[in-house]
């Protein structure tokens, strides 16, 4: 009997926080799925500073050629694996802190949702980032780069990747990017407060959304902190692949002058449209996966419930 009692609902591992757990997963990993040769471009123009921007398309296609057409789907088990925790790890605790902080009096607010989402993003970036270390390495394993101070790697798989890293230079570097990343997490903090913004507010009155309304406002909210971001992803990137040439020492601060000193460097050598470089990939990736998987993460949720007989309704 799944009926909602008292003890269920102080039970924080409750089938609706599973639910939503994994609604989100499967969501990013179909969008991820379908979209990751976009993905591929995006890197290869951040990481490889001598490869000259040009439209996605084109990029791709010369991808293909140089390298085959698989190579457009490289690292794309490694990716697809930490996308799952990440995933899971973000949605898990944004819906356990949404059940702790705004409880039974059923309304959460912007400030409350940005607040949870940043929480959950952090949560989520220390445990994660040795996997995202990790895959940008398998990722661009085997490019053909333009650059050519970059060194080709020669890891076997996942974990002979871990323990390369562990052997060669050291446990903290699987920590590479740490901070921009948290600096990040204001990104799907602000996408999650604007989507549930736009939401209540297509919403009022009780009016039903459609997926196409739902596919517009998520897009819109992800385009907006994309491009705001990019420039840091851009040096998230350059930290995970570890080839880029340190500066200071370790530490907070020491990573705070890193990631500086790669912003001004790019701008000193390539302008400010420097630190742009893969935006279209990145942009065209973002917005369509972001559609693609809250449309998918609401309808999943949605029959998930209706066939648990969980009423959302009756529970606020």
């Amino acid at each position: 009997e799944m009926s909602d009692n008292g003890a269920s609902a102080i039970n924080l591992l409750s089938y609706e926080t599973l639910v939503h757990a994994v609604a989100g997963a499967v969501g990013s990993m179909t969008a991820m799925s379908v979209f990751f040769p976009l993905d591929t471009a995006r890197i290869r123009l951040q990481v490889d500073e001598n490869r000259k921007s040009k439209s996605t398309a084109i990029l791709l296609a010369e991808i293909a050629k140089e390298e085959g057409l698989l190579s457009l789907y490289r690292g794309w088990f490694p990716v697809i694996s930490s996308l799952c925790c990440s995933n899971f790890v973000y949605f898990y605790t944004f819906n356990t802190l949404k059940k702790v902080m705004v409880g039974n009096q059923g309304r959460s607010r912007p400030g409350k949702d940005l607040l949870m989402g940043f929480i959950s993003g952090a949560v989520n970036v220390l445990l994660t980032t040795p996997m995202w270390v990790v895959n940008t390495r398998l990722k661009l394993q085997g490019a053909k780069f333009r650059n050519e101070d970059l060194q080709q790697t020669h890891y076997r798989g996942i974990f002979d990747a871990f323990s390369q890293i562990i052997a060669r230079e050291g446990v903290g570097t699987l920590w590479n990017g740490t901070l921009p990343s948290l600096v990040l997490v204001f990104n799907p903090a602000v996408v999650f407060m604007f989507y549930e913004a736009m939401k209540r507010r297509a919403g009022r009155g009780g009016r039903k959304i459609t997926s196409a309304e739902i596919f517009l406002i998520g897009a819109v909210a992800k385009a907006i902190a994309t491009t705001a971001t990019y420039p840091l992803q851009t040096v998230q990137a350059i930290l995970r692949f570890g080839q880029h040439k340190a500066e200071g020492k370790g530490g907070l601060l020491g990573s705070l002058r890193n990631i500086v000193y790669l912003l001004m460097d790019r701008i000193k050598r390539h302008g400010v449209l420097g630190l742009y470089k893969g935006l279209e990939a990145k942009l065209l990736q973002t917005v369509l996966t972001a559609a693609l998987m809250f449309v998918v993460y609401e309808k999943i949720t949605a029959a998930t419930f209706k066939v648990m007989g969980i009423n959302k309704k009756l529970k606020h």
